[in-house]
C-alpha cells in the first residue's frame, strides 16, 4: 500500500500545528493553574507534546536525530513529572 506523499506531509503539518496549540494552553494552565497539581499536570502535557513535535518534525524532515531527542525528552519529561508529583504529595523528593 503506497502512501502519497502530499497526504503524509500535510497530516504531519496539521499534528505539528495541533500540538503546537495545545502546548501553548497548557502554557496558560500553568501560568492561571488555579492549583499546585493542575500546573504539574499541565507542565506533564507540556512535555508530552514537545515530544510529540519532535517526533513529527523528524517525520517531516527525514533526520533520525529528532527521534533520540524525543526519547530523551519523553524520560526527563516522566523523571520531572514523579519527582514534581512526590515534592507534592511528601513535601521532599527524597528521603
Amino acid at each position: 500500500m503506497a502512501t502519497d506523499p502530499a497526504i503524509f506531509s500535510l497530516a504531519v503539518q496539521v499534528g505539528l500545528v495541533i500540538a503546537s496549540g495545545l502546548t501553548l494552553l497548557a502554557g496558560y494552565r500553568v501560568i492561571k493553574g488555579p492549583t499546585v497539581p493542575d500546573r504539574v499536570v499541565a507542565l506533564d502535557t507540556i512535555a508530552t507534546n514537545v515530544v510529540a513535535i519532535a517526533a513529527l518534525y523528524a517525520l517531516q524532515t527525514g533526520e533520525g536525530l529528532f527521534v533520540t531527542v524525543s526519547l530523551v525528552l519523553a524520560i526527563i519529561g516522566f523523571i520531572s513529572t514523579i519527582a514534581v508529583s512526590q515534592y507534592v504529595i511528601e513535601g521532599d523528593i527524597v528521603k
